[in-house]
C-alpha cells in the first residue's frame, strides 16, 4: 500500500508536462486521480498509463478557465471516488510581453488562469469538506485533506516581460496563506510550491519559432537558446529541474509526513532563492 492509498487526488493540467508527472507520482502512491487536460488525447494517454500500473484515474477534459468547470472536475471525482483529499492547481501557461506592449487581454489572461480558477475550483471543493471536517470531528476522527497550488519564483521575486504572470503567480501565495487559515480547522494543509527553471516544452532550447493556441492565444514555445543558457548559469546546481523533480516537490506537501506544515511556500528550482 502506497502512504496516498485511497484518497482522492484532483490535479489541473495533468496531460503534460510536470502535471503529469504530478498525476504518476501520486497515482504510484495509492491515489485515485482525477486528471484534466484541455485537450482529450493527452488526458485519457495519462488516464491509461496509470490503469496499466494498477491505478484508477478518469479523465475531466476542458479549459479551468471555463464557467462551471469547477464544479464539473470537482463533481466527477466526488462522484466516482466518494471525496476530496488531494487538490493540485497546477494549469497554466505564460504569455510574456513588457508591460508597454501589454494588453488588458493578455493581463487578464494569465490571472483567470493561475490565480482565478485556482479560487473557483477550491471553492467548489469547499462544501464537500466542510461537510467532512464536521463530520470527522463529531466522530472523534482527524483526516488531514491537502490543497498544493503552484507558484513560481516568478512570483516570489518577479520577472522581466512577466508583469502578467507574476501579478497572478504573486497572488497565488497569498490565496494559499489565507486559506491555511480559513481551512487549519478544517484540517486541511494548504501549501504553495514555486517552481524555478523546470525542463518542459514551454522552456525547451530552441531558436525556432514554435506556437500552440491556449485558450485563444497563441503562445510560444521555448526560449531562444542563449537565454536558456543564461538561465541555467544562474542555478547554483547548474541544470534545469526535470518534470519528476518538480512533481517529487509537490509530493511533499501531499504526503502524511507534511500533515502539521500549512501556510507555507517552498521554491523547487535548484537552490534559486527570491
Amino acid at each position: 500500500m502506497g502512504k496516498l492509498t485511497g484518497k482522492a487526488a484532483y490535479v489541473t493540467g495533468s496531460g503534460r508536462g510536470i502535471g503529469r508527472a504530478v498525476a504518476l507520482k501520486l497515482a504510484s502512491e495509492g491515489a485515485n486521480v482525477v486528471v484534466n487536460d484541455l485537450d482529450q488525447e493527452p488526458a485519457d494517454d495519462v488516464v491509461g498509463a496509470i490503469e496499466a500500473a494498477g491505478g484508477n484515474a478518469l479523465p475531466v477534459v476542458g479549459s479551468v478557465t471555463e464557467d462551471g468547470f469547477a464544479e464539473r472536475f470537482i463533481d466527477a471525482g466526488i462522484d466516482a471516488y466518494g471525496g476530496v483529499d488531494i487538490v493540485v492547481n497546477n494549469a497554466g501557461y505564460t504569455w510574456d510581453s513588457m508591460i508597454h506592449k501589454m494588453s488588458d487581454d493578455q493581463f487578464d489572461a494569465m490571472i483567470d488562469v493561475h490565480l482565478k480558477a485556482p479560487f473557483r475550483i477550491l471553492r467548489a471543493a469547499s462544501g464537500f469538506i466542510r461537510n467532512a471536517a464536521a463530520e470527522e470531528a463529531a466522530e472523534e476522527r482527524e483526516v488531514i485533506r491537502k490543497v498544493v497550488n503552484i507558484s513560481s519564483v516568478a512570483g516570489t521575486g518577479g520577472n522581466i516581460g512577466q508583469a502578467n504572470y507574476s501579478s497572478a503567480k504573486s497572488g497565488v501565495i497569498g490565496l494559499t496563506k489565507t486559506l491555511a487559515k480559513e481551512w487549519g480547522r478544517l484540517k486541511v494543509n494548504v501549501n504553495c510550491v514555486a517552481f524555478g527553471f523546470i525542463a518542459t516544452r514551454l522552456t525547451e532550447a530552441t531558436d525556432e519559432k514554435k506556437s500552440v493556441t491556449v485558450d485563444g492565444n497563441e503562445v510560444a514555445l521555448g526560449i531562444p537558446s542563449k537565454v536558456h543558457q543564461g538561465f541555467t548559469r544562474m542555478i547554483p546546481m547548474g541544470r534545469p529541474g526535470t518534470v519528476e523533480e518538480a512533481a517529487g516537490g509537490v509530493y511533499l506537501f501531499c504526503a502524511p509526513e507534511s500533515d502539521y506544515v500549512s501556510g507555507q511556500t517552498v521554491i523547487v528550482g535548484g537552490g534559486v532563492t527570491l
